[in-house]
C-alpha cells in the first residue's frame, strides 16, 4: 500500500493549460498598469474594501422599455446556457442585442464564460448567481452577458487572453468586466459571494467596479483601450515569420525533452495536462532517429497515465487532467478530444512496441465512448461527460471508500482490489476524505506474493472486481453528457476510430467513424461555405471555425485511404479551399481562426492566429498537415505552396514554444521528412488489391499516406510526381500492384504484401 502524505481537491478554478505566450505575465501587467494610469490598481485596492447595502440598493431597477425584461436563455440551444435560465440574473445571450442595450443604458457588462463540464462554473453559479441579492446587484447596475465556452471557443479564447493579460492566470469560470463596446477593463476566474482571505466576494466586487465606471469613466474607458491595443499589439509580435528547418524541429524536440518529467511522465512538475501532439512528435522524430529518449518520452507518460486515476480505471475513458505530477487525483469531466487524441497516441505506441497495455488502454477508451459519448444508433460522438451533479459532489461517481468496495465484492476480490487500486480507510478527495480515486498501486504477482495465491488467480479476481465495481457504479447517478456534436471533435474522433481500424483491425470502430463522418457531410456540411461549427437536435448552427475545417478535411484524408471513395477526397479539397478563400492571411501567411468579417463585435473584431497546441492540436499546424496531404494525393502545388507559407508564416515565434508547439513542429517534421507514401493500383474488388491494401494501412509508419486507384480510371497526370515516374517506367501491370515512395523516390512496384510490410516500415529511411 502507498503511504498517503497528501489529501487532494479542487482547486478554485477549472484550470487552463498556458501555453508560451498566452498572457503577458507580471510585465504585461506592471505595463497595463502604467499605461492605465493606475486604474487597474486602484480597482484591486479599491474591492478589498467591505461595502454594505441598503435594503433600496438590493433593489433591481426597472430596465428601459427596449430591453426585454428577466433571463433570456430559456430557448438557447446550449444546455449549459439553459441550465442558467432559472437563474435570478437577466442573463443575455453573446450578440449585437445585448451591446447595443449596454450602450443605450450606459452600462458596463458582466461577461460570464463557462462550460456545463466546469465544477467551479456551477459553484459560482450556485453561490452567486442563484443569489437573489447579487442577482439584484447585477441586474440593476450590468447588462449580463453569459457565453459557453464550448460553443464559442472564437469568444473564449480571446477573453482568456484579456484576463490573462492582467492577472496572469485564466481558466472557467471566466469572469470578465467589459465596456459596453466589449473590451476588458477587469476581470478574474472564480470570485465568491463574499471576501475570502485576498479574493474579493462579488458583493464588494459588483457595487465597487459599477461605481468606478460611473465617476472615472474616462479612465476606465481608456484603460480598457490600452489593454485592447496592447493585446492586438502582442497578437501581432507573438507571430513571427521565419526559415523553416530540421534545427527548427529539434530546438522545439529539445525544449520539449527539458520539461519531461522523467519520474513520472508527462510534462512540468505539477498540474498534469494530457499532451498528445508532443506524444505524437516524439514517436515520429524516433523513427527517424531511433533516439531512446524519445521513445521514453512517450512510453514513461502513457505509462504513468494508463496506470494512473487519470484514466478511470474502473469504466474506461480519461479525465482532463491531473492535480498531482503522479497522474493519480484527477479533475473528473472527460473531454471527447482529450480521448480522441490519446487513443490515437495508445494505437500508434501499440504498433511501435507491440505492448499490450497499449492495446488494453485503446480498447478500454472506445469501449467508454460507444457506451457514454455517441449516438451509436444515428452516427455522432458527444462533446463531454459532466464530472460531478452538484458542487458538494467531489467525483463521487468516479471514487470509492472502502465500505463501498467491501459492500460490492466477495471478501477476495475486495481484498484484491483493494491492494491493486489502493483502496484505503483515508483516500484522496478533499469534500469526503474516505473516498478513494483508483489507480494502479500494486502488480499481480507482488499481490499474489502477499496473500499466497496464484498471480493468475489474482488478476482473475481483478478482471471479475472490475466488472463488479462497474455495475455498482452504475446504479449511482450518472454525470450529465452533453449530446451536442462539436465538428472539430467529431473529426478528431472519426479519425481516431478509423487509426483503430488500422491498428487493431476493428471493423466496428471503421463502420461507426463512416457513418458518423456522412452524417455530417449531410446535416453540416454547404459546398462552398465550410462546415458548421456544431449539430444539435438536429439542426447544424454556428459559423464553422478553422478547427471545424481541418480537422474535418483532415478525416476526409483518412476515409479517402481506408476507403478508397474519391468523394471524400473531393469534399476534402473544397474544404481547404474554403478556408485558403476565407481564412487565409494575405499579408503574413497562416489561417485565422474565424472569419474575420463574419460577427465582428466587440472583442472578436481582433484578429486571432495561433499555433499553440490548447488545448488540442493548433489548427493552424493542422492546416499545415493537411495542406501537405492533398498536395501529394491530388498533385495540386496549390496545397504545397500554401503549407509551406503557413510554417513558414510561423517559424520565428514557434522556436521557442516546446511542447505546445508539438502539432506545428509535426507538420514541419512531415513536409522536410516526407514519410512513406503507399499507392495500389487495382481494381478494388480484387482480393490482391485489398490484400495489398490492409498490408499498406494496417502497417504502421508516422505520417503514412496510402490511395488506391483503380487503372481503369487512372490518370497517371494526377498521381504524385514519384508515382507518376514510377508508373511510367514500370508501367501499369495487369495484375494489382504498390507502389512505395519517400520524397521523390520509390521502390519497384510489388504485388507481395508481406513486401508492401516491409517496404513501408523502412523504405526512404536511414539504417
Amino acid at each position: 500500500m502507498s503511504n498517503r502524505s497528501w489529501n487532494k481537491g479542487r482547486a478554485t478554478v477549472e484550470q487552463i493549460e498556458t501555453g508560451r505566450r498566452r498572457w503577458l505575465g507580471l510585465r504585461g501587467w506592471v505595463v497595463l498598469a502604467l499605461i492605465g494610469g493606475g486604474l487597474i490598481v486602484g480597482l484591486w485596492m479599491a474591492v478589498g474594501k467591505t461595502f454594505s447595502l441598503s435594503p433600496e440598493e438590493s433593489v433591481s431597477a426597472a430596465p428601459p422599455p427596449s430591453r426585454p425584461p428577466g433571463n433570456q436563455l430559456a430557448d438557447a440551444p446550449s444546455p449549459y446556457l439553459r441550465e442558467a435560465a432559472r437563474q435570478p440574473v437577466h442573463w443575455l445571450p453573446w450578440g449585437q442585442e445585448a451591446f447595443r442595450w449596454a450602450q443605450e443604458e450606459d452600462k458596463p457588462i458582466l461577461l460570464d464564460i463557462g462550460a456545463i463540464w466546469c465544477h467551479w462554473c456551477h459553484v459560482m453559479d450556485v453561490e452567486s448567481y442563484e443569489n437573489e441579492d447579487i442577482a439584484a446587484l447585477i441586474n440593476r447596475d450590468y447588462v449580463a452577458i453569459k457565453v459557453d465556452r464550448d460553443e464559442r471557443p472564437d469568444i473564449d479564447r480571446r477573453y482568456q487572453e484579456a484576463v490573462q493579460g492582467l492577472t496572469g492566470r485564466g481558466g472557467w469560470p471566466l469572469t470578465a468586466f467589459l465596456t459596453p463596446d466589449g473590451k476588458v477593463f477587469f476581470g478574474g476566474t472564480y470570485f465568491p459571494p463574499d471576501n475570502r482571505g485576498r479574493r474579493p466576494g462579488l458583493v464588494t466586487l459588483l457595487p465597487t467596479l459599477a461605481e468606478a465606471y460611473k465617476t472615472r469613466k474616462a479612465e476606465v474607458l481608456a484603460s480598457a483601450e490600452q489593454l485592447s491595443t496592447a493585446l492586438t499589439r502582442r497578437a501581432r509580435q507573438s507571430v513571427q515569420v521565419g526559415t523553416i528547418t530540421g534545427e527548427l524541429v529539434d530546438a522545439i524536440a529539445t525544449q520539449m525533452a527539458q520539461r519531461f518529467d522523467v519520474v513520472n511522465g508527462g510534462f512540468g512538475t505539477g498540474t498534469k495536462f494530457p499532451a498528445a501532439s508532443a506524444i505524437e512528435l516524439a514517436l515520429a522524430r524516433y523513427f527517424l532517429d531511433h533516439d531512446p529518449k524519445l521513445l521514453q518520452i512517450a512510453t514513461k507518460t502513457l505509462d504513468a497515465m494508463a496506470q494512473g486515476g487519470v484514466y478511470d480505471q474502473i469504466g474506461g475513458g480519461f479525465f482532463r487532467y491531473s492535480t498531482d505530477p503522479q497522474w493519480r487525483v484527477p479533475h473528473f469531466e472527460k473531454m471527447s478530444y482529450d480521448n480522441a487524441e490519446l487513443l490515437v497516441n495508445y494505437l500508434h505506441l501499440y504498433q511501435a512496441t507491440g505492448k499490450a497495455l497499449y492495446r488494453e488502454i485503446a480498447e478500454g477508451i472506445i469501449a467508454y465512448v460507444n457506451d457514454v459519448l455517441s449516438d451509436q444508433d444515428n452516427g455522432g460522438f458527444y462533446a463531454h461527460q459532466d464530472a460531478d451533479m452538484t458542487r458538494e459532489d467531489d467525483g463521487d461517481y468516479y471514487t470509492w471508500t472502502v465500505q463501498e468496495v467491501r459492500q460490492a465484492l466477495p471478501r477476495e476480490e475486495a481484498e484484491v482490489i483493494q491492494r491493486y487500486y489502493d483502496i484505503q480507510a483515508r483516500g484522496e478527495m478533499r469534500e469526503n476524505p474516505f473516498k478513494n480515486v483508483p489507480f494502479i498501486a500494486s502488480s499481480p504477482e507482488a499481490i499474489a506474493t502477499a496473500l499466497s495465491i496464484p498471480p493468475a488467480r489474482v488478476q482473475s479476481l481483478i478482471d471479475q472486481g472490475k466488472t463488479r465495481l462497474l455495475q455498482a457504479r452504475t446504479k449511482r447517478k450518472t454525470p450529465l453528457v452533453d449530446k451536442t456534436i462539436y465538428i472539430d471533435r467529431n473529426g478528431m474522433l472519426i479519425s481516431a476510430y478509423l487509426e483503430a481500424f488500422q491498428a487493431l483491425g476493428d471493423e466496428q470502430a471503421k463502420a461507426f467513424a463512416l457513418k458518423t463522418l456522412d452524417l455530417l457531410l449531410r446535416k453540416a456540411y454547404r459546398e462552398g461555405k465550410g462546415m458548421y461549427h456544431a449539430y444539435f437536435e438536429g439542426q447544424a448552427r454556428l459559423p464553422g471555425l478553422l478547427d471545424d475545417q481541418v480537422q474535418m478535411a483532415n478525416v476526409l484524408l483518412d476515409a479517402f485511404g481506408v476507403t478508397g471513395e474519391r468523394r471524400y477526397l473531393t469534399i476534402a479539397k473544397d474544404l481547404m479551399d474554403y478556408a485558403i478563400t476565407q481564412l487565409w492571411d494575405p499579408t503574413e501567411g497562416g489561417f485565422f481562426d474565424r472569419q474575420p468579417q463574419d460577427e465582428a463585435l466587440a472583442a472578436l473584431e481582433r484578429p486571432f492566429k495561433d499555433v499553440e497546441d490548447n488545448p488540442s492540436s493548433s489548427p493552424n499546424g493542422v492546416a499545415a498537415l493537411v495542406l501537405d496531404r492533398l498536395a501529394y494525393l491530388t498533385n495540386d502545388g496549390r496545397y504545397g505552396k500554401k503549407a509551406l507559407q503557413t510554417l513558414r508564416a510561423f517559424a520565428g515565434s514557434a522556436k521557442g514554444a516546446g511542447r505546445f508547439a508539438a502539432t506545428y513542429a509535426l507538420a514541419v517534421h512531415y513536409h522536410l521528412n516526407r514519410s512513406a507514401q503507399v499507392v495500389i493500383i487495382g481494381k478494388k474488388p480484387d482480393p490482391q488489391t485489398q490484400a495489398l491494401w490492409t498490408a499498406a494501412i494496417k502497417t504502421y509508419r508516422p505520417g503514412k499516406l496510402v490511395a488506391v486507384y483503380d487503372p481503369s480510371e487512372l490518370n497517371v497526370e494526377d498521381l504524385p510526381p514519384a508515382v507518376a515516374g514510377a508508373v511510367k517506367v514500370f508501367g501499369v501491370q495487369g495484375a494489382p500492384r504498390a507502389y512505395v515512395c519517400a520524397g521523390s523516390t520509390c521502390a519497384p512496384p510489388t504485388g507481395d504484401s508481406d513486401e508492401v510490410v516491409a517496404l513501408t516500415k523502412s523504405y526512404g529511411l536511414q539504417n
